[in-house]
């Protein structure tokens, strides 16, 4: 029990130095040597772990990226409450995240999709996987919205969702190294704006 625990802490300390520094120089420009110099590690151990350096990119998405993007953007919307406020308050404290840390893996996601573009399809297919996982939660807040009143029922919900999506993506973008604060301050606000346009015109009995 005790070797599984340190097998599984020493593949976790490796993921986490992985993203970093696949984040910070992107991964075709990240060699597996530079991973364990980071970590003062032997080729044999990384490969006690990962078949290769695509393998241990992969392992990183399921068991970072994948948990990172649900606690932040998936998870806070599965509630009950009123939709709007629930997406609201789950992009302000995503994005309220961001500003404070330069390092943020909510959506790193979105340089990997820029890097592996029309270069790694097998990569691609699990990043990709991650935004269809967000859009049908999305699409799903949105319907379950309708269904419960707070949201006009002419609303297209896949259209809202792809929306919503690109103008995180493009925001985050924007935030980098850019009076990120202001940024997010001035998204949020029109963000309520956009939503207050969805709202159910009469509230049902």
């Amino acid at each position: 029990m005790d070797k599984n625990l340190k097998r599984m802490a020493t593949m976790q300390r490796m993921q986490v130095t992985g993203l970093r520094l696949f984040y910070t120089n992107g991964y075709y420009n990240t060699s597996i040597d530079d991973i364990l110099k980071e970590l003062s590690l032997s080729k044999g151990a990384f490969y006690y772990h990962f078949e290769s350096k695509e393998d241990f990119f992969i392992q990183i998405i399921e068991n970072l990226l994948v948990r990172k993007v649900y606690s932040m953007l998936i998870e806070p919307i599965e509630g009950h409450e009123h939709t709007l406020d629930l997406i609201s308050n789950c992009f302000e404290d995503a994005l309220e995240t961001a500003v404070h840390n330069d390092l943020d893996y909510g959506f790193v996601l979105n340089n990997f999709i820029n890097e592996f573009n029309g270069r790694n399809q097998k990569i691609m297919k699990h990043l990709n996987d991650i935004l269809r996982v967000w859009e049908v939660n999305l699409v799903s807040a949105i319907q379950r919205g309708k269904f419960n009143g707070h949201i006009d029922r002419h609303v297209d919900a896949e259209g809202v969702a792809v929306f919503l999506m690109s103008a995180y993506m493009g925001v985050r973008t924007l935030m980098v190294e850019n009076a990120p604060s202001a940024r997010k301050y001035r998204f949020m606000s029109q963000l309520r704006h956009y939503f207050k346009s969805l709202e159910a015109r009469t509230t049902p009995v």
